[in-house]
This record gives structure tokens, sequence and C-alpha cells, in this order.
């Protein structure tokens, strides 16, 4: 590939790759491989890139990131610093959070299929919301708010019959998926008037996402233009009010050449557009506008480097070069067919002279990183970066064939600090219990 930098990454005096001012190399050294590397200056400039925007169109919002890209606590911390608020989706999320010292007060809960546990840990944080996304979840929840003598400011999940231009897999927003009530259907409707009629619910708005990877703003202003519809509709004839209308996320990111994303700013441009038309157009109140941008914040920012180990030719077929790694700290090109761009560090810029296979090292025929890579002729010990896994990396990383986790650094102004310990063996059998 011809060598396009992310961020702060660059090529320095001696040739290697730098990210954050700091050489790869040396991290590799300092730390070891599989190493997940993130550029902060990178993430803080697509975080204020998405508030300015609303910012400078004078719009009332909160840009939440949407950590099951990327939960850490380090990570939690930034974005607090950041001033941005939180989505979490599960128990786990929500407890680092709470180790990171996050407001809880800007913390929303999503999720299909929460549990009484998680509701309950959400009432005791004094969480900010929780999206509701079914009708057991209605009851459920309001259940343990009773228990509780508490009260929630609830969102509820609508589907608005948007099909996105993205892998089937990664859909939401169309009417057949497992998220949200359908807004075609009546469903959505219905949960409206259940939930307007506990007093233990304090309605606030309504929340959408239409998928993930998205390149064009279409779907994002025909899924805002048609909830504003029936917002209008619902206002007459339930006398419902929406203060909040989140939209959600999915905004793509280049991950190889192929991929073309607009900037944040586009994408934030367009959804507000939609919005105010509609409600300068039926005397409806403008309402506060939330996004939940995580891939689009962290994805470029990430890079892994890998060291090279075992080389397979086999003739007038395929090179296979192996790394230190796979499926185990990316399983998105298994998962996914999702699609990447690597170097070698010590020489980002050599042209390549061959095509290769990046084979990971897990006991699987499908677990291949890259399969037609261009790269200069590669030698066992040298280090590959993987450009773009700054999501859905670490957040799906595994112990398959009982690989440890990697670790992961942050990287600014040429300083680098390790904000998740690699794994060790010992880690690997420390919740085992013997038979005997």
């Amino acid at each position: 590939m011809a060598f396009e930098s992310f961020g702060t990454m660059r090529v320095n005096e001696v040739g290697h790759l730098e990210i954050g001012g700091v050489d790869t190399l040396k991290l590799a050294q300092k730390y070891g491989t599989p190493l997940y590397v993130y550029d902060v200056a990178l993430i803080k400039e697509r975080a204020r890139g998405f508030k300015k925007t609303f910012e400078e169109l004078g719009v009332k919002a909160q840009v939440a990131y949407a950590s099951k890209a990327f939960s850490t606590v380090a990570i939690y911390q930034l974005m607090h610093e950041e001033g941005l608020s939180l989505d979490v989706v599960s128990g786990g999320e929500l407890f680092t959070a709470m180790k990171a010292d996050f407001p809880a007060e800007r913390i929303h809960f999503h999720g299909n299929n929460k549990t009484r546990q998680e509701l309950e840990m959400a009432i005791d944080y004094g969480i900010g919301c929780v999206v509701i996304d079914n009708f057991y979840e209605i009851e459920l929840l309001a259940d343990v708010l009773q228990e509780k003598g508490a009260r929630m400011a609830v969102l509820i999940r609508v589907t608005p019959g948007i099909e996105a231009h993205t892998h089937d897999y990664i859909l939401t927003g169309q009417d057949d998926s497992k998220f949200g009530f359908g807004l075609t259907n009546g469903q959505a409707e219905e949960a409206i008037r259940r939930v307007m009629a506990n007093e233990a619910f304090q309605l606030i708005g309504l929340h959408c996402h239409i998928g993930s990877q998205i390149f064009e703003t279409t779907g994002f202003k025909l899924a805002a233009h048609r909830i504003m519809e029936q917002l209008v509709v619902w206002r007459d004839s339930l006398d419902f009010h929406a203060e909040v209308l989140n939209l959600g996320g999915g905004f793509g990111v280049r991950y190889t050449a192929d991929d073309q994303p607009l900037p944040p700013s586009e994408y934030v441009r367009a959804i507000i557009a939609d919005v105010r038309e509609v409600a300068q157009g039926n005397a409806l109140a403008m309402p506060e506008i939330w996004i939940e941008p995580g891939r689009s914040l962290v994805g470029e920012a990430g890079t892994t480097l890998y060291t090279i180990g075992s080389r397979k030719e086999v003739p007038e077929i395929r090179k296979f070069v192996a790394v230190d790694g796979g499926m185990s700290d990316n399983i998105r090109p298994s998962l996914y067919e999702a699609k990447y761009d690597a170097v070698i560090a010590s020489r980002p810029l050599e042209e390549p002279d061959e095509t290769v296979a990046i084979a990971g090292k897990c006991c699987e025929s499908g677990d291949m990183l890259i399969w037609d890579l261009p790269l200069p002729k590669s030698y066992a010990g040298e280090v590959l970066a993987v450009f773009c896994t700054g999501a859905y990396g670490y957040s799906m990383a595994n112990n398959y064939n009982r690989i440890p986790r990697a670790a992961v650094v942050f990287v600014e102004n040429g300083e680098d600090r390790l904000v998740v310990q690699r794994e060790s063996y010992g880690n690997l059998v420390q919740l085992d219990l013997p038979l005997y």
C-alpha cells in the first residue's frame, strides 16, 4: 500500500513509523506485541470536531461516546476530559465507567436484554437515562423503580425502517431487527402510551440507530425526517413532546483506500437540517440532539503492532506471512470480512514487491487478518503495523487457544503510557477450579 498517515502518524528521521511522537519499534520493544497503540491527539480532535459543529449551529446537544467500540478506564477518563457523555450497553461497561469516575448523570444505558441486576446498578449509580428497547423492559424497569422508590429518565428506541448501506450483520434500523420498537407497525406508539402512563418514568425522547460504517448522509436524514414527522403526529394525538432526539452513531471511517468517509461535521449538519426543517414547518419545539459516535472517535486512532514470524509459500497460489496475533485480538476479519491496510513499521515507505496474506497464529483456517496485502519482502522479527484497529479490536478480544489479551498503550506528544496491561498465563487460569 502507499503509506497514508492518520492523525499524528508520520515517518520519522530514521525511516520508522511514528505515532504521537513515539517510534513504533520502540513501543514494540518496550511493551511487546501484539500491542494496541492509540493516538490520543486524534481522539481529542474527533471529539472536539463533533462538539464544535453543534456549537457553531447553535443546537443544544450531547455527544455520547459509544463505548462498545473500546471500553477501558483510560478511554472513559479521556472522554470525560473532553466533555462527552457515555453510552454503555452492559453492567461491565457501567462498572468500568464508575471505576473511571465518569459523571453518572452523563451515562446512557442501552441494550436489548438488560437484566434486573444491570437495571438495579443503573438506578443505584444514578445514571442519566435508560434507553428502553422492548415491552419486557418497560415492565421490568418499572418493577425495579417501584421497589426502589425511584424515578428514571428514559428514551424509547425506535426502528424507523431505514436500511443503511453497510454489512447485513450490523444493520440495526430496519424493521427486521432485534433492537427497538417499530415505528411503522404501531409498536413505538404503544410503547410511548405505556411509558407515559407510568409515573416511574420520565419520558424525555426517542432514540434510533440505523447501522454502522455509513459513508453517506441519506440514511440519517431519512431517519431524522421520518421520526420528526411522527413526533408531530404524537404531539397532537398523545400530547407527547420529545425533549431529546437521539440519532445514534454509525459514522464511517477509513479502513482502506476504498473507504471514503465524510467529515464528522457533514453528518451533523445534515441531521440538524432535517430536524429543523420539520420542526419549523410544524411549530414543533426543536429537540436537543444526541449522537453516539464510537468507531468514528477511536477507530482510526488505533494501530496494532505485530511481530512477523513464519512464512509459507504455496507455488502459484499464495504467500502466507504469519504474525503473533490474529483473531484473538482482531476478530473482525473473520466475523465481518473486514478489510485493513498495513506496513512494515521499520520501512513504511519502501515500495512493495510482493503480495502476501497476513495469517494469525490461532489454530483456525479462518484466522486471516489481511488476504491480499502488497508489501516489500518481510522477515521474521520485523514489526507489522495494521492501521485503523482502534474500534472493536480490544473490545472484542478473546482468549481463543488460551492466548493472553494484548496490552494497550496511549501515545501523545512524544510520551507513551500503558493503560491496559498484557494478560499473563496466570491471568488465564485465575478463575479455573481444579477437578481434584
